[in-house]
């Protein structure tokens, strides 16, 4: 199921383009997430992870809902077949795989686009909306 990009403009010039209204572009990291974490100093460990209760389910469900899946995680691209055989062998539906993430955590993601951020604490379930502080660069 792919997700259609429009085409968008600003002041007459292509910019990137937009996913349609109430479609997401979830980045979801593998290790501490969707499965137990392992580093990548212990690659054996890769293809025996545990899954976490509920991270097949409500990934899947995102895609079906035509959402754009991406695995974001810190593994390296040497780990990429470990990694995808993984996720095809637990049915994970998903679009891509990027490899390479910062690794240390204390992420903060400055982007022109809406970002929104989810900390999995340890519970797969469906997302809700809460109110929160953000930050934001001064005016």
């Amino acid at each position: 199921m792919d997700t259609p990009l429009h085409e968008a403009f600003d002041h007459g010039k292509r910019i990137s383009p937009k996913l349609p209204e109430g479609k997401k572009n979830f980045l979801i990291d593998i290790d501490g997430t969707i499965c137990e974490d392992i580093p990548n100093e212990e690659p054996e460990r890769m293809a025996t992870a545990a899954i976490f209760e509920g991270a097949l389910e409500i990934c899947n469900g995102w895609y079906n809902e035509g959402h754009i899946i991406t695995f974001f995680t810190s593994r390296t691209e040497e780990h990429r077949a470990v990694t995808a055989e993984w996720l095809d062998r637990h049915g994970f539906r998903y679009h891509a795989i990027l490899f390479g993430k910062p690794r240390g955590g204390n992420y903060h993601w400055i982007d022109n686009h809406i970002v929104r951020a989810t900390r999995y604490d340890g519970k797969f379930t469906q997302l809700v909306e809460r109110e929160g502080r953000i930050e934001v660069f001064e005016e």
